[in-house]
């Protein structure tokens, strides 16, 4: 959320070349490792493996004594996640009905997700509890400031507050990011465990949810650019 906002502000105002520089820099890694994370899910998902998607979640949740969330479909491609609200499982069609070492990898980190709800995995709550606080500051954030560019020289405080209200973003993003690694890693331990993947399929498995992560940290870096790059505003460098 953070990053899409900021980099639509950053077209808004006149910017330096070190500030350009690190929008632009981050902006084509995000577009490498959206493309690889495309490039590497296609891979391994034509790579067959003996159960489904979602008999993998179901048996990962079993095995890990988590009997009360459900796995179902969910549309759409890459739209896969676990939702503590309603307790499920979420895979999408390409991962729920294929038997592929992709959608093994995926089905098995959202139930990683799960089991970090089921045992109150602290940086899991910590992200939960940021929820509300992001999408109220999502909807603002980008009108103030607006506003505080067009203020900058009459009300300076108010670009201030949408700089913290950036800061939000990058908390969350920041959060996230051992929640993701840490699901990964459950993820990829029961799977070499359960005997489902080995050799190359194991180092497929690894790779794509390596790749997966790559994006969570790409988020991070944006946020935390265009932080930088409305300082610079704030502060009159440009």
């Amino acid at each position: 959320m953070g990053e899409t906002t900021g980099f639509m502000g950053a077209f808004l105002a006149s910017p330096n070349a070190a500030n350009w520089l690190l929008i632009i820099v981050v902006a084509v890694i995000g577009m490498v490792v959206q493309w690889r994370l495309q490039a590497v899910f296609r891979k391994y998902s034509r790579v067959p493996l003996g159960v489904t998607g979602r008999q993998v979640a179901e048996r990962m949740l079993r095995e890990s004594g988590i009997t009360d969330v459900r796995v179902i479909s969910t549309p759409g491609r890459l739209t896969d996640h676990f939702d503590p609200r309603n307790k499920t499982v979420n895979l999408s069609e390409a991962v729920y009905g294929s038997a592929s070492i992709a959608a093994a990898a995926v089905a098995a980190h959202e139930c990683g997700h799960a089991v970090q709800h089921a045992m109150g995995y602290a940086p899991l709550k910590m992200r939960s509890a940021l929820v509300p606080l992001i999408s109220a500051t999502s909807r603002w954030v980008m009108w103030v400031i607006l506003a505080g560019m067009i203020m900058i020289n009459t009300f300076p405080q108010l670009i201030w507050v949408g700089i913290a209200m950036l800061g939000c973003a990058l908390l969350f993003s920041l959060v996230t990011l051992p929640v993701e690694f840490n699901a990964s890693k459950r993820a990829m331990e029961w799977l070499g465990g359960s005997g489902i993947v080995h050799g190359e399929e194991y180092a497929g498995a690894r790779t794509t949810l390596s790749w997966a992560a790559s994006t969570y940290v790409v988020a991070a870096l944006s946020s935390l650019v265009t932080i930088i790059y409305y300082i610079g505003i704030a502060r009159g460098r440009d």
